[in-house]
């Protein structure tokens, strides 16, 4: 079992930034892949960003973006790998939402939310403009 607790969600305002992490525990492995989902009310859960394990690290080349955040979202992980941040920056009102982060075990950065095995309770972010 995976458990994935996030934290730093919050209101600010609009062109401002938000740092979010999320902490890993318990049967937790360095090659799985983590990711942000994001979800408004009566709309679907979407992809946000994703990082994989690859090649030895989880460097920045490693990571995948929806094109919504592309060039203002920037995930890492940290923590041999037990903690994953999503740098969000140059807010929008259309960023609000409640974010959920995930794990996949087999280790591919997807978009897709039935690969990820694992969840957060989510962390509500709200942009006001």
């Amino acid at each position: 079992q995976v458990q994935l607790v996030e934290s730093g969600g919050g209101l600010v305002q609009a062109g401002g930034s938000l740092r979010l992490s999320c902490a890993a525990s318990g049967r937790t492995f360095r090659s799985y892949a983590m990711g942000w989902f994001r979800q408004v009310p009566g709309k679907e859960r979407e992809f946000v960003a994703a990082i994989s394990w690859s090649g030895g690290s989880w460097s920045a080349g490693n990571a995948i973006y929806a094109d919504s955040v592309k060039g203002r979202f920037a995930i890492s992980r940290v923590n041999a790998g037990n903690t994953v941040s999503l740098q969000m920056n140059s807010l929008k009102a259309e960023d609000t939402a409640v974010y959920y982060c995930a794990a996949n075990l087999d280790g591919a950065a997807n978009t897709r939310l039935d690969d990820y095995d694992y969840w957060g309770q989510g962390t509500q972010v709200t942009v006001s403009s």
